[in-house]
């Protein structure tokens, strides 16, 4: 789950530290002589980084110097002088005898990159490249093979293919393990330098070597690229009144999208909204403005989600509003293990507000929130800086949504001539004939119109089939 940062709020932050602290280190610099004297790269990275940190405490210290404030900073905020020393003494090791030239920018950046990439899975350093791929995927339109993945034990996991896309065309499921892109082994790459091997130029081809669950060697899938514009809101009737709404991902416009959906949905069912599934497999989440507002249109009032950090501004809440966009009818939602993070929230708030049954598998787990921190260099921080909590409190952290019903992933198959060995009284010889019987055809039998449903999504299928139960019941007790 995604919320971004606009560049002056990180500089407004920092404002007061870098005043102080950059005037006090060139200073110190000057003090030292430094400009005077010819010295290494490194060594002056050292005095920089150790000026830096008094620099820091000092400021630290004049803005603690006020009444009912003389306790001892904590230990944790002090600069670690010893730990930086190592840092500047690798950097130079690597520099002196390392065995090809590697630039300082280079050395530094990576730095960076294992700085982040050493906190969890979803915290990384994005250049230029990335965070302008990022910004793409949360509009709708990137060229590449459309598949949500993260990092696990060194190689990729997917988290879900993306509707409509070369990925999912090619059959990559929710759970494959990526351990080759083409030539290129996985384990080793960042999950940028991962991602920018998938993407490329339209009508390319890439090999992708997958291990999947219960198959007893590696998958090759051959996969052409394409440009990659998701349409993250699509919706139908299953049967007159029931309605089927699919999100996709969760984007800036999914909100947006979302309404229109429901608008058109409820302007063709000329007898009203009989009942709703909203579709969240696969789904691998998104911004998070996008599942407040999901989650808002099904809800009058109530919590949504909230969210912890240590920063106050990490803190945050949203409640819901009315109206219900479709007027109270009866909800389900689908879910498995490739829903994750935005999803979670959208099934968590539904399932703890009591407005919806949650239907399918055990969700991904992805219960934290990651923020994205523009710099002056158009690179970004992507940074784990809260967890989410549902209504309820629930912290659905590497635990997932447990849904109300369980289905497991089966593949029916049908029985061949089933219906020919049925025998009804209709069949026997001389029955008597129904007064208000009308001629019936087969094909106008409602059962037939779901047999292809029951084959081709099982899951929707039984999800259709408990909504109309609970339509039954909903219309009884309310006397119609």
């Amino acid at each position: 789950m995604l919320i971004v940062c606009k560049p002056d709020r990180i500089r407004v932050r920092a404002e007061s530290r870098r005043h102080i602290g950059i005037r006090t280190i060139i200073e110190r610099l000057k003090e030292a002589a430094i400009f005077t004297r010819i010295i290494s790269f490194h060594s002056f990275l050292f005095l920089f980084l150790t000026f830096a940190a008094q620099a820091g405490e000092a400021a630290e210290t004049q803005q603690s110097q006020v009444p009912e404030q003389t306790e001892a900073a904590p230990a944790a905020d002090v600069i670690p002088l010893d730990d930086i020393r190592i840092l500047v003494e690798v950097f130079h090791k690597i520099k002196k005898d390392y065995v090809e030239t590697v630039t300082d920018k280079d050395l530094l950046e990576n730095a960076v990159r294992g700085m982040l990439a050493g906190l969890d899975p979803h915290s990384s350093y994005l250049d230029a490249q990335g965070y302008l791929s990022l910004q793409q995927g949360t509009t709708g339109e990137f060229g590449g093979l459309g598949i949500e993945v993260g990092t696990e034990n060194g190689f990729l996991k997917v988290i879900a293919p993306i509707d409509d896309t070369p990925a999912q065309r090619a059959g990559v499921q929710a759970g494959d393990v990526i351990v080759r892109l083409d030539d290129t082994p996985v384990r080793g790459l960042s999950l940028n330098e991962a991602v920018k091997l998938m993407r490329g130029k339209s009508g390319t081809k890439i090999v992708l070597s997958i291990i999947r669950e219960g198959e007893d060697k590696p998958i090759e899938l051959s996969i052409v690229r394409d440009v990659i514009k998701i349409q993250s809101v699509k919706s139908r009737f299953l049967e007159p009144g029931f309605a089927y709404i699919r999100i996709s991902h969760f984007q800036s416009r999914t909100g947006d999208a979302l309404q229109k959906q429901i608008k058109d949905l409820r302007l063709k069912a000329t007898d009203g909204l009989k009942g709703v599934i909203l579709d969240l497999r696969n789904n691998p989440g998104g911004v998070l403005g996008a599942a407040v507002s999901v989650s808002d249109a099904f809800l009058n009032e109530g919590r949504i989600v909230y969210t912890e950090g240590r920063a106050q501004d990490a803190e945050l809440e949203f409640n819901a509003k009315p109206p219900d966009l479709v007027g109270g009818a009866p909800l389900i939602v689908l879910v498995n293990e490739g829903s994750a993070s935005a999803s979670e929230i959208v099934a968590g708030a539904l399932q703890d507000q009591k407005r919806a049954i949650i239907m399918g598998r055990r969700s991904f787990g992805k219960g934290s929130v990651q923020t994205i921190l523009p710099m002056h260099n158009d690179a970004a921080l992507k940074l784990t800086t809260a967890r989410y909590y549902t209504p309820s409190g629930r912290s659905i952290q590497a635990e997932g949504i447990v849904p109300d019903i369980l289905i497991d992933k089966v593949k029916l198959s049908s029985i061949a001539n089933a219906r020919t060995n049925i025998i009804k009284e209709s069949h026997l010889s001389g029955h008597l004939e129904n007064e208000a019987d009308k001629l019936k055809h087969d094909e106008d039998d409602p059962q037939n119109n779901k047999k292809g449903l029951a084959a081709s999504d099982f899951e929707l299928y039984e999800a259709l089939n408990l909504l109309k139960g609970m339509n039954i019941l909903q219309a009884r007790s309310s006397g119609d």
